[in-house]
C-alpha cells in the first residue's frame, strides 16, 4: 500500500499509510466512540474537520447504509489505528481521504494537550511530506467558515409524514446540518416534519404556522448562523423553540447568550450529563466544538459532569427547551430519547394563536 503523511499545526509531520487516496486538510479532532462509525462519518457536524478514531479497530461490523445520517460522508479526511476494508473501500468510493497504522494514541493525547488543530493530509501513490504541509497551509480556521451552512443544508423545503398518517404536529426543521436521526424520532411521535433550509425567511415560517420550530445541529461556529439567529429573534414568544447541538448554541445567542471555542469539544458516546432539577445523571453522545459561555435569558438546567458546560437550557415562560448533546443518538445510548416528547408537549395548539409575517 501508498504511503501517506499528516502534517500537524505544530510543525510535525506523522508518516501512515493510505488506505483512501488524496489531499486534504481541516480541523483534527477526535472521537472516543468504539461503535457507530457510520453514524460519525455521516454526521454532517464533521464538516471540514479531520475526524480522528481513538478507538483502535474501526469497520469490524461492515458498512451498512440504513446506519447511515446522511447521504454523504462529512469528515474531509478519516484517521485510525486501523481501517478494515470495507470502510477504506467505501471512503475511497466518497473520495475522502483516509490513512491507518500510526500512533493515534500520540494524536489525541496532542489534541486534549493543546487543543484541535489545523492539519494537512496527502495519501497515495505521490504522496509526499511537502504535500500535506502545502495542505495545512491552505488550511482555514473553524471560524473562518462563514457560510458552512450553505455546505450541509437542504436547498429548498422537505417535508415528511409520519407513516402512521396521524399527522398531529407540524415542526419546522432548520436544517443546518441536521442528523437524519433528529428527523425520524419525530416523525415517529406522528409529527409531520418540514427541513427547511439553514437560511429560511421568516415569511416561509410563518406560512408554515408550525407547532414547534426546532434548530438543529451543524458544523462550525454558531456566529455565523447569523439567519437562523434572527429567525429565532423573530418568532421567540410566539411559537415553541427546540434546538439540539448547534441549535442550543444559536439560540441562546438569539437570547442575549455568547458562545465560545472549546479547546477540543466533546466527540463520542459517553459523555455524561447532569440534570440539575433531578441531581441525575445520564450518558449522552455528543458532537461539538463550541459551547454556551453565557446563557442570556435562559435557565441552565443540565450540565456536563467533566467540565460543567451546559448540556441543557430553558424557559417554561417562553416555551424554549434545548439539549448540547445528540438524545436521538445512534447507536446510542438512548437514556435521553425523552427531549422530543419534552419537545412536542410544549406545542399546545389551544394555547396558541396562528402566526403572521410581518
Amino acid at each position: 500500500m501508498s504511503a501517506a503523511y499528516v502534517a500537524l499545526e505544530g510543525g510535525s509531520v506523522v508518516e501512515a499509510r493510505c488506505r483512501a487516496p488524496g489531499t486534504s486538510h481541516g480541523e483534527l479532532v477526535f472521537t472516543t466512540a468504539y461503535t457507530g462509525y457510520e453514524e460519525s462519518l455521516t454526521d454532517p457536524s464533521y464538516e471540514e474537520q479531520v475526524l480522528t478514531f481513538a478507538y483502535p479497530l474501526i469497520g469490524n461490523y461492515g458498512v451498512r447504509d440504513e446506519r447511515f445520517e446522511d447521504e454523504r460522508v462529512h469528515p474531509s479526511a478519516v484517521v485510525a489505528r486501523e481501517l478494515t476494508d470495507d470502510v477504506a473501500q467505501w471512503l475511497e468510493s466518497e473520495d475522502v481521504p483516509a490513512v491507518d497504522h500510526l500512533d493515534t494514541r500520540d494524536l489525541v493525547g496532542q489534541i486534549r494537550e493543546g487543543g484541535a488543530m489545523k492539519c494537512g493530509i496527502s495519501a497515495g501513490p505521490d504522496a509526499s511530506p511537502e504535500e500535506a504541509k502545502a495542505a495545512l497551509a491552505d488550511c482555514p480556521g473553524m471560524s473562518d467558515h462563514e457560510d458552512i451552512g450553505a455546505q450541509v443544508s437542504v436547498a429548498e423545503r422537505e417535508t415528511y409524514t409520519p407513516e402512521s398518517g396521524a399527522e398531529d404536529l407540524d415542526v419546522a426543521l432548520v436544517d443546518c446540518g441536521a442528523k437524519g436521526s433528529i428527523r425520524e424520532s419525530l416523525l415517529e411521535r406522528d409529527a409531520t416534519v418540514h427541513v427547511l433550509p439553514y437560511d429560511v425567511e421568516p415569511a416561509e415560517v410563518a406560512d408554515l404556522d408550525p407547532d414547534v420550530l426546532f434548530l438543529s445541529n451543524g458544523p462550525g461556529d454558531p456566529a455565523n448562523f447569523e439567519s437562523a439567529q434572527s429567525l429565532v429573534s423573530e418568532f421567540v414568544g410566539e411559537v415553541p423553540l427546540a434546538g439540539i447541538c448547534l441549535g442550543q448554541q444559536i439560540i441562546a445567542r438569539a437570547l442575549g447568550g455568547t458562545t465560545e471555542k472549546m479547546d477540543f469539544g466533546h466527540r463520542g458516546v459517553n459523555q455524561p450529563v447532569r440534570d440539575l432539577r433531578t441531581d441525575k445523571v445520564v450518558m449522552t453522545t455528543q458532537n461539538h466544538g463550541y459551547t454556551v459561555a453565557e446563557p442570556g435569558d435562559l435557565e441552565v438546567t443540565q450540565v456536563n459532569v467533566n467540565d460543567d458546560t451546559p448540556e441543557g437550557l430553558e424557559s417554561d415562560e417562553l416555551d424554549i427547551i434545548t439539549r448540547q448533546y445528540h438524545p436521538e443518538a445512534n447507536p446510542g445510548p438512548h437514556d435521553t430519547l425523552g427531549f422530543f416528547d419534552d419537545v412536542l408537549e410544549l406545542a399546545d395548539a389551544e394555547r396558541r394563536t396562528p402566526i403572521a409575517a410581518d
